[in-house]
C-alpha cells in the first residue's frame, strides 16, 4: 500500500494567511514537477479501458482512503506498521550514527508520523529536512507538523512526483550527505523494473557518499535464530484481507471516490475484493472482482464487465535479502555492510543503503 498521489493544485487558507504564523524554520514550498500528473478522471478512463482493467493504486488515497489506510495500520493482521516501528524504536540510534551528524534529510511521502520522528530525534544535528510529495496542501500540512515540532530543524517542502523524474531541491544549506529515507515498503508497490529506475534516480539525489534508509517487507522472512512466529503464506495474505473487513473498504473506496467525483454509474457493493498471492512474481496482487455482468458509465463512456471480470488495484512486492540485492544491483546503491536491520522474527526490514561511487549506477 502507498501514499497519495493525485491532488489538485495547492491552495491552503494556512499559506493565504502569509507569513504571520508560519514558522521561522520552515522554507516556502520549493515545486519539482516536470510533467501534467495524470488526473483521477484520466486514468479511470484509461485503465477501464485496458483488456486487463486497472487503475493506479495512488488514488486510493483520498481523505476518506487515507482514513481507511491508518485503520489499516493499526489491525491485528497488518504487521508491517508496527514491526517497522519496533525496529525503528530499537535502531533508530545506530542507524543514526552509521549515517553521522548533519545531513540532509530527504523523505519521499509528507511524513510527520512516529517513524519520522523516531529518526529525526536520532540524528544528531541534521541540517535540513525535506519531504516530497505530490500533495501540494498535505505537504504543507505535514511540513508545518514537523517545523512546529522541530524548531532548530530547517523544513524544506518540495511540491514533486517522487514516483517519476522530477527537479531535485536545491539544497537550503550545506550539509555533510544526503540521505533519501523510504519507510513503509512502498517499494514493493512499484514493478521490478519501476523500481530499479525509482531506485536509480533517489542515487542520482543523493550522490556522492549519499544513503537511502528503506523499508520492505520480506517474504520469505529474514533468517533469525530462533523466531517466536514464523511468517507464512498465510500472515502475507491476511495483512492484505483483514476480517473486519477495512482493506476491502479501502479498495471499494475507489468505486466511492468514482460515483462522487465523476459522477460514475457504479454501484461498489456490486464488487468484491479479492486479494491473492503470486507465488512466482512473490507478491500480493489486489482486486475488484465483478460479482455479475454490468455496465459501468463513467464521463459518457461506458464499460461493460462480465461476471468475475476484474479491476486490478495493487501489486505488493516482498523482497527477501537475496531478491534485494537482484532488484539494487546497477541502480547506484549496495546494501551498507551490516545494513540490514530486523525484528527478532524476521517479519520486516528496514534497510540501510549507500551509494557506489557518484550514484551514477556506471
Amino acid at each position: 500500500m502507498a501514499d497519495g498521489e493525485d491532488f489538485a493544485p495547492h491552495s491552503c487558507g494556512e499559506c493565504e494567511r502569509g507569513p504571520v504564523d508560519r514558522p521561522a524554520n520552515l522554507l516556502p514550498m520549493s515545486r519539482g514537477l516536470q510533467q501534467p500528473v495524470e488526473s483521477f478522471r484520466d486514468a479511470v478512463l484509461r485503465g477501464l479501458a485496458l483488456p486487463n482493467k486497472s487503475i493506479p493504486s495512488r488514488f486510493f488515497y483520498d481523505s476518506v482512503g487515507s482514513m481507511l489506510f491508518e485503520r489499516i495500520t493499526t489491525l491485528d493482521e497488518y504487521y508491517p506498521t508496527r514491526t517497522e516501528l519496533s525496529i525503528l524504536q530499537q535502531r533508530a540510534g545506530e542507524i543514526a550514527a552509521r549515517l553521522g551528524s548533519g545531513v540532509r534529510l530527504i523523505e519521499f511521502g509528507s511524513g510527520s508520523g512516529v517513524k519520522t520522528r523516531l529518526l529525526l530525534d536520532a540524528l544528531r544535528a541534521p541540517s535540513s529536512y525535506v519531504p516530497i510529495d505530490i500533495s501540494a496542501e498535505l505537504l504543507e500540512h505535514q511540513a508545518r507538523s514537523v517545523a512546529e515540532a522541530y524548531p532548530d530543524l530547517l523544513v524544506q517542502p518540495h511540491h514533486a512526483d517522487f514516483s517519476s523524474a522530477f527537479r531535485p531541491p536545491a539544497e537550503p544549506q550545506p550539509s555533510s550527505r544526503t540521505v533519501v529515507f523510504f519507510p513503509g515498503s512502498t517499494l514493493g508497490n512499484f514493478t521490478a523494473e519501476a523500481a530499479q529506475v525509482f531506485l536509480r534516480r533517489a542515487a542520482e539525489l543523493c550522490g556522492a557518499g549519499g544513503r537511502m534508509v528503506l523499508g520492505i517487507d520480506p517474504f520469505p522472512a529474514v533468517p533469525v535464530p530462533q523466531p517466536l512466529r514464523h511468517k507464512r503464506e498465510a500472515d502475507v495474505l491476511a495483512a492484505y484481507d483483514d476480517v473486519a473487513g477495512v482493506t476491502a473498504a479501502f479498495n471499494r473506496n475507489l468505486l466511492v471516490r468514482m460515483r462522487r467525483e465523476l459522477g460514475a454509474e457504479v454501484d461498489p457493493e456490486a464488487f468484491s475484493f479479492v486479494p491473492r498471492y503470486d507465488a512466482r512474481c512473490n507478491r500480493i496482487e489486489s482486486y475488484l472482482v465483478s460479482q455479475r455482468a454490468q455496465h459501468i458509465g463513467v464521463d459518457g463512456q461506458v464499460f461493460t464487465f462480465r461476471a468475475g471480470e476484474a479491476i486490478h488495484t495493487e501489486n505488493s512486492h516482498k523482497y527477501d535479502p537475496n531478491r534485494l540485492d537482484q532488484l539494487i544491483a546497477g541502480t547506484g546503491f549496495r546494501v551498507a555492510t551490516d545494513g540490514l536491520f530486523t525484528d527478532r522474527d524476521g517479519w520486516f526490514l528496514v534497510v540501510l543503503l549507500e551509494v557506489v561511487g557518484d550514484g551514477s549506477g556506471r
